[in-house]
C-alpha cells in the first residue's frame, strides 16, 4: 500500500523492514526477555524443539538509530532492511543468556547449579520458521549505516536493564499476560 501511494501519487515514502528486535521494555511474552525473567525465578527456560532456529538480532536503539538514518538519508520510494549482524541460533541465544547470569547474578537455589540446569525442550510451534534472514548491505552500502552493538554487547546491557528494572518486568507480567503462548488457538 504505502508502495502504491508513492507511485500512483508520488507520496513520498521510505519503507524498512527489520530483524528481531530486543532490549529495554521489551514485553515478556517474547524470547529474550521471558528467558531472563524465567532464570531469575527458578522457572523451566523454554526452547522450542531442538532450538536450532536461527535469527538475526536487532539490538532496538541500533534500531532507532537507522530508522532516523533512513529518515534523513534515505531515498524516497526505496526500502531498506535493518538487521543486526548477530544471527543465532535459539539455544545459543539462551545459553548466552544463561552463562551471562551465572556471572551477573550468580544462582542461589539449593537444586541448581546454574541456570543451563532450567533449560527445558518443549514441542516446536505449528508452521516455526526455521530462519529468519536479512541482507541489510543496502543500509551499509548505500546509506554508509551498521549497527553499533554486537549481540553480546547488546544482550549485556538488556540483561542489566531487566534486573534493574524488576519492577517493571514484574507490572508487566502481573497483567493480563501470564508467561501464555500467544498466538494459538
Amino acid at each position: 500500500m504505502v508502495r502504491a501511494w508513492n507511485r500512483t501519487y508520488g507520496l513520498p515514502t521510505l519503507i524498512s523492514n527489520c530483524s528481531n528486535n530486543y532490549g529495554p521494555y521489551q514485553y515478556p511474552e517474547k524470547l529474550i526477555p521471558l528467558i531472563i525473567s524465567n532464570a531469575l525465578n527458578f522457572k523451566p527456560l523454554p526452547i522450542y524443539g531442538n532450538g536450532e532456529q536461527i535469527r538475526d538480532w536487532l539490538y532496538v536503539d541500533d534500531h532507532v538509530s537507522a530508522i532516523m538514518h533512513i529518515a534523513l538519508n534515505g531515498k524516497v520510494g526505496e526500502t531498506y532492511n535493518v538487521g543486526g549482524n548477530n544471527e543465532l541460533s535459539n539455544i545459543d541465544v539462551v545459553l548466552t543468556i544463561c552463562n551471562s547470569l551465572d556471572e551477573i547474578a550468580p544462582v542461589k537455589h539449593a537444586d541448581i547449579k546454574n541456570y543451563r540446569d532450567l533449560i527445558s525442550f518443549v514441542p516446536d510451534r505449528p508452521g516455526h520458521d526455521t530462519r529468519y534472514a536479512i541482507d541489510a548491505n543496502k543500509l551499509l552500502t548505500e546509506l554508509d549505516w551498521k549497527p553499533v552493538e554486537t549481540f553480546d554487547t547488546g544482550i549485556q546491557k538488556t540483561i542489566r536493564w531487566n534486573l534493574e528494572n524488576l519492577d517493571w518486568c514484574n507490572r508487566v507480567k502481573n497483567g493480563k499476560y501470564h508467561n501464555e503462548r500467544l498466538g494459538l488457538i
